[in-house]
Parts: C-alpha cells; structure tokens; sequence
C-alpha cells in the first residue's frame, strides 16, 4: 500500500510540474519575472495540486489502514477509567455498599435529618411526614406497599453479580398454599435473602410463579421514618406474630413469608468457612406454621458466612456479654466485622467480599392446620424440618465447593 502511495503521489507532482511549466511559457518567461497575475495563477495551480495530493494521499491511506483506525479505538477504549469490565465492578461495589449503608445507617440518617428540620423554617415538612406516619403506623404489619419498579431496579442486577447470588429452586410450590421458608444462615446481614426474596434479580417470581415472597426483619428497623418506605418496596415485612398472622389467613393463598430463624444469635458465630445454623430450641416459626396450615420449606444459602469476616468473642467474655445483652433487649446482637476497601480488596472496609452465594430452596414439607397444636406436635414437625434442612445441605454441598466430609453443625 505505501507502494501504491508513494507512485501515486509520484504522479501527482509530474502533473503538477508540467501544469507550471505551461503556465510559464503562455506568460513568455519564468512566472517569478512575470506580472502579479501571472505568479498568482501558478501559486493558484500548484495549490490546486498540493490539495488534491494531500487529500488523495489521505483517502488512500485510510482506505488501507481501516484496521489500523479501529485498533486505536479499541486501545483508546482499553484506557484503564474507561475499561467496561473495571466500570461495571466499580458499579457493583457501589450497588453493594449502597444497601450496606442504608441497612446500617439509613434509618438513624433520616431521624436526625427530620428532627434538625423540624428546628427549622422548613418545620412544616417535618411535621406533614410524621403526621403521615402516624396514620401509616400499621400498614408493615399488613405486608406494606410492595413496588414491583423498585424490586426491578438494575442496581440489584450489579448487586447480585458482585458475589454472584443465584437462586436455586428444586421443586414448585402450589399457589394455593401459603409458605413459611426457613432460611439458613443468617451470615451477618443476610444479603442472600435479601437479594434472591425483596428484588427480582434473581428472577423469583419466574421461578415460583404465583408466590409472593415477604422477607420478615426486625420490626425496630420499620420505626425509622424513611428506612421503613425503602424496606416496604421491597416486599420486606416485620417479624412478628401479627404479622404473620395476618399474611397467613388474611391475605389469601401463595404468600410465603422468609424468616432468618437464626436470627442474631446465628450471626455472632457467623465466620468463612463455618457451616452451622441455630436451630435445634428455634420452634416458634413451626408453632405459627401449625396454626395456619402453612408448609414449611427448608432453604440453605452456602457462601452466605463467606462475605464477612468477624472477631468472635468467647462465651464468657466481656464482649460476648455486652453482645448477648443488646440481643435481649434491643432485638440485634452488634458484630465486630470487615469487609473490603471500596477501591481495593487488600483494604478493610465496610464492603462484602466476593464470594459466590447459592440459595437452595428445598422441598416443602406439607403441614396440617391445627388451631391448637401440642407440644409433641411441634416437636414432631420441628424434627422434620431440621432432618430436610440437613438432608438439602448434604445434598447440594459438593456441588458448591465443600467437600463431602463437611458436616452442618446444629445448634
């Protein structure tokens, strides 16, 4: 190709000497002795010739250097800022730590924003918000405003490709049941559950059509003005017994209400590599299940204790004291835990690591409804239940990375 160019060019300037050459000799003599007119139309002609050289020289080279043009702009687009793998990482970390922050502080954020309002000119707003949430007061006991917008947003689909979060369904569930799934472990925020049940991210209403899943939280957090309308989108509902009553008799059929039956006593020994739920003095959930004619469904997340690293305290110490008296009369047991950097995984931060979660939703166990059950009912279906739990984590384990030796722990 350059070849071609350079004898191309080669005959641009031939033509473009012969055309000065015809201008001297019609002027009678050399044109740099000739009348202004005259230099003007030779400096006019070979103007004409350099253009046309410049530009014919120009379109061949692109014409064979196209591969050359896309390769600079796929360099250009290679720069590290503008790298799309590094970009969409970047948005998942901030997926994650958006939820992280909101789930910590949110709730506390917004009381301290709308009590410093209310000491301002703006009081009128603070008191038109808490005016409504006195009327709103009930309405997470009846399994709040669900938003199907909010449960699609495309931040939950970074969210869950930060680990991944998969949701793995085994059998269907019937439309005309209602469900209480006992989920397992807790971890330290339970971020598979909240994932795979309160977004969409994972597809559950596709792979359990008919079922509308409520995942049941701490009832404190639906006190905080701001936090309860953000967790009430998501289909997240109060872990009490009204309810749960209520959504199991009141709200027709194909409810599934998620409890975390753990709860924070579970997450003060979540830690990488541990496999064990608090279950075994855990029946309240098979009482309610009883009550109502609800099947119970065992669901087992592997990689859920992998997220978080904690400093566990012993039984006795001062820490595991101070732990166990904020779980008695607050509802939660504060961990000492890390994460990663926002910018790098060789940081401490507040960010999850990225270890693959995998919720495994087991097969239901039909229940009878029994207004009042006995003791030796719920121990019956109690022990079912922990026997399925076991029987799924057995089953699944080796396909999620533990070997075939590993043992659920249940406490």
């Amino acid at each position: 190709m350059k070849t071609l160019i350079a004898a191309y060019s080669g005959v641009l300037r031939g033509e473009r000497q012969a055309e000065a050459d015809r201008s001297q000799r019609s002027h009678g003599g050399p044109a740099l002795s000739r009348e202004g007119s005259g230099r003007w139309g030779e400096c006019h002609g070979a103007g004409v010739m350099d253009l046309r050289e410049d530009f014919l020289e120009r379109a061949l080279w692109q014409a064979g250097t196209g591969s050359s043009i896309l390769s600079a702009l796929q360099d250009l687009f290679s720069v590290t800022w503008l790298n799309r793998s590094k970009v969409e990482k970047q948005l998942q970390v901030i997926s994650v730590l958006q939820w992280v922050l909101s789930f910590l502080v949110l709730g506390v954020a917004c009381s301290a924003i709308l009590m410093y309002i209310f000491c301002t000119d703006c009081w009128l707003i603070a008191v038109l918000y808490f005016t409504w949430l006195v009327f709103d007061w009930n309405t997470p006991k009846k399994g709040g405003r669900r938003s199907q917008w909010v449960r699609n947003w495309a931040v939950w689909r970074y969210f869950r490709d930060y680990f991944p979060i998969q949701l793995v369904k085994t059998h269907n569930l019937l439309t005309t049941r209602n469900y209480i799934f006992g989920y397992h472990p807790h971890g330290i925020m339970g971020l598979g559950a909240f994932c795979n049940f309160s977004t969409e991210a994972t597809e559950v209403s596709k792979k359990f059509p008919g079922i509308r899943p409520y995942l049941a939280t701490l009832a404190g957090n639906f006190r905080m003005p701001v936090l309860r309308e953000y967790l009430m989108s998501g289909g997240i509902c109060p872990v009490s017994r009204d309810t749960i009553d209520y959504l199991l008799s009141k709200n027709g059929s194909g409810n599934a209400i998620i409890i975390v039956v753990g709860g924070a006593a579970e997450s003060l020994s979540s830690m990488p590599g541990k496999n064990a739920v608090t279950l075994r003095n855990r029946k309240g959930f098979v009482k309610l299940a009883l009550r109502h004619g609800a099947d119970l469904v065992p669901i087992y997340s592997f990689g859920e204790n992998e997220v978080y690293k904690q400093v566990i305290f012993e039984e006795g110490s001062w820490g595991r004291w101070v732990q166990k008296k904020f779980q008695k009369y607050i509802g939660f047991a504060p961990c000492i835990f890390h994460g990663r950097g926002l910018f790098s995984s060789d940081t401490w931060g507040l960010v999850p690591y990225s270890k693959p979660i995998t919720t495994v939703v087991g097969e239901p166990i039909t229940i009878p409804k029994l207004e009042h059950p006995t003791q030796q009912d719920i121990d019956l279906y109690h022990t079912m239940y922990m026997e399925a739990l076991v029987k799924l984590f057995d089953k699944h384990k080796t396909k999620f990375g533990l070997p075939e030796t590993e043992v659920l722990e249940v406490n």
